[in-house]
């Protein structure tokens, strides 16, 4: 009975009647999964228990948890996660989800009366965007009701409590949600402590660059997880963003049926954002099948009309999915430095872009002046001055086109005189030549040595011929023998010769060619040096030719812009002109009106004489004005058309000395 004086406390009267028809589901909900966890932790009935005892052991169970929060929180976090993830019964939510936010004593609650004497900047949004808020809840239906009047309350005090953020339209559905469990100064102490410690601030600011970081996580989970139905997605132009973005700004309140998305409310009160990828991987894992064969159009209908419906009769089924999702915390903070960086990046791009409008802006202005007035500073010699540079601009860009032709004649004189150096082929062939040169004169050698030998041999044994058994021969010589071995002798002897003047022969050949592949192989590296040296100066050139041709059309194209703003001043000048001409005509009616009206008055008298002269008077001041009026007008055309001859010389001379500056 304490239990529930002190959780009425917490309840506002429309909170009572809100969830009345979810209550036995949620009781149902945790009845059943406490049967399906086994837990020992809670004393569970026998299988022939009745409903009105489970609710009862829930009772008991929240009853003690929400008075002894501090230990369950210290001791028992795990339990106590595992519990809230299978649902808060709504009784308890008012005071658990305060618990939860730690919002139960903040001293913002003191100033809540305060802030609604005051006048907020944002009450007109407020009240256009308060009848679309659960349009369909009876705590906010009719333009007078009580869910209205106190849903403005909240969202005005917030506003006027954090004026960066203001109001945003999506978090209208987060406050109603909490004013449908308790009373509008708690509702508003909890609003605010999600927008300080739950990211939802970030979310809700006018950059909302939280919401960005958010779809840049989940497109990196989405590509990771789900790869063909990424794929899918992109191949019809269906982007993160355009499902995704209510998610995260009204955390599913707009998206699935009020009892489903308050089950992941009270997940996000302990656990944060992360339910929120969670949840949103788990439908589309559910429904890959079905949205790959659809087209953009279908998809959109799809999300519409069929996945929101799809877990009203078992909220458990998709909790159970969210939790069987891969999540990587570590990596998360990864991509959110990922983001962050190209954010940065980005900003900076826009800084530059805004400096260079602030500095074209100022420019217009520094024109706008001239063409007021400033132009009389302008004499003839300035403009002579002007002319003359002009004039060598144009010389200095005649001689870049000389030089750029000379330089381009060079790159073809080198790339001839490149293809004419000897080539690779032409290197091993006379490598190959000298092998073989060498070869033979091996040989030849080989050869002498031979004929040596066999010249040798035989002058042994003729002297043994002739000191051997010298009696007997001297008694009876054989000539024929003696003419037959003179004869071999001779015969060596020749050949001898022959080889020694066919050895010097090749010799000479050998060292012939050794000078040759000598002086090739100097010429041959003088080439490898030539050409590496003519390769560069190439590539030095062809940058040269790059950078030259790039300022020439560089300065083509600022010239082309002047001759656009040129032709658009002319235009500006003709039209004033056109306009002083009308106006000089007009004038010109007028005087011819006003001398036929001193005519008429002189005429016929209608004044008296005094009358009739003062009038006439007046009317002579008039036509000097007014022709003082057209003589300035005239001027004024004159100048302007002179000035604009002056100032187009002044832009065009400007540009050319900017190119010659970069040249």
């Amino acid at each position: 009975m304490a239990v529930h004086m002190e959780i009425s406390q917490f309840r506002s009267p429309a909170g009572q009647s809100v969830l009345l028809e979810a209550d036995s589901k949620s009781m149902r909900s945790m009845s059943g999964s406490r049967r399906n966890s086994g837990s020992s932790l809670v004393s569970s009935s026998s299988a022939s228990s009745n409903l009105s005892h489970l609710e009862e052991d829930t009772w008991i169970l929240w009853g003690r948890i929400v008075n002894e929060w501090e230990e369950w929180r210290r001791k028992k976090d795990k339990l106590l996660k595992e519990l809230i993830r299978k649902g808060i019964p709504h009784h308890f939510r008012a005071i658990v989800w305060q618990l939860l936010g730690n919002a139960t004593d903040m001293p913002v609650k003191n100033q809540y009366s305060e802030l609604l004497k005051m006048s907020s900047p944002c009450e007109k949004l407020i009240r256009r965007d308060i009848a679309r808020t659960y349009p369909e809840h009876e705590f906010f239906k009719g333009q007078d009701s009580l869910g209205q009047e106190v849903l403005f309350n909240v969202m005005k005090a917030y506003s006027l409590v954090d004026r960066e953020v203001g109001y945003c339209q999506g978090s209208a559905f987060i406050v109603g949600l909490l004013l449908m469990q308790m009373p509008e100064e708690e509702a508003f102490c909890v609003f605010v402590r999600l927008m300080q410690e739950y990211r939802l601030r970030e979310l809700f600011k006018p950059s909302m660059a939280e919401l960005g970081l958010c779809i840049y996580q989940f497109e990196y989970l989405l590509q990771e997880q789900l790869p063909e139905l990424n794929v899918h997605f992109r191949s019809q132009s269906f982007h993160t963003s355009m499902y995704a973005s209510s998610w995260f700004l009204t955390l599913f309140l707009t998206f699935l049926p009020l009892p489903v998305a308050t089950r992941i409310f009270d997940i996000f009160m302990y656990e944060g954002l992360e339910i929120i990828f969670r949840v949103g991987l788990a439908i589309l894992q559910y429904n890959q099948t079905d949205l790959i064969q659809l087209d953009m159009e279908g998809m959109s209908q799809h999300f519409q009309k069929v996945i929101p419906h799809q877990f009203d009769s078992c909220p458990d089924k998709l909790i159970l999915r969210a939790y069987q999702v891969k999540y990587n915390p570590k990596r998360m903070k990864k991509l959110e430095k990922e983001y962050t960086a190209i954010k940065n990046k980005e900003m900076e791009e826009q800084i530059e872009i805004k400096r260079l409008r602030t500095e074209n802006r100022l420019l217009k202005q520094r024109i706008e002046t001239l063409e007021k007035g400033c132009f009389f500073q302008y004499t003839e010699q300035f403009v002579s001055n002007l002319q003359t540079q002009l004039e060598e601009s144009r010389l200095r860009e005649a001689e870049l086109l000389g030089a750029l032709k000379e330089m381009q004649d060079k790159v073809l004189d080198l790339e001839k005189r490149s293809t004419c150096l000897p080539d690779e082929n032409n290197m091993a062939a006379m490598q190959e030549e000298v092998k073989q040169m060498k070869l033979r004169e091996l040989e030849t050698l080989r050869s002498f040595r031979e004929m040596q030998d066999t010249v040798t041999e035989l002058n042994q044994r003729w002297q043994l011929h002739l000191g051997g058994g010298g009696g007997h021969w001297k008694e009876s010589p054989k000539k024929n023998a003696m003419n037959e071995l003179q004869d071999k002798l001779m015969t060596v002897r020749l050949r001898e010769a022959q080889a020694q003047a066919e050895l010097r022969e090749v010799k000479l050949k050998a060292l012939q060619l050794e000078s040759q592949n000598q002086i090739h192989s100097k010429l041959i590296g003088r080439n490898d040096q030539e050409r590496s040296a003519l390769q560069d100066r190439l590539q030095m050139l062809a940058n040269q030719n790059k950078a030259l041709q790039a300022q020439l059309n560089e300065m083509k194209r600022k010239q082309a812009e002047s001759d656009c703003k040129s032709k658009e001043e002319v235009m500006a000048v003709r039209l004033r002109e056109a306009d002083s001409m009308a106006a000089m005509a007009e004038l010109r009616q007028k005087i011819a009106d006003l001398e036929i009206q001193k005519e008429e008055g002189l005429i016929q008298g209608q004044l008296n004489h005094s009358d009739s002269r003062q009038y006439i008077n007046e009317l002579r001041d008039q036509i000097t004005e007014l022709k003082n009026e057209v003589g300035h007008t005239h001027t004024q055309t004159a100048l302007f058309s002179g000035f604009h001859v002056i100032r187009h010389n002044t832009i065009n001379l400007s540009v050319k000395r900017h190119n010659t500056r970069l040249v």
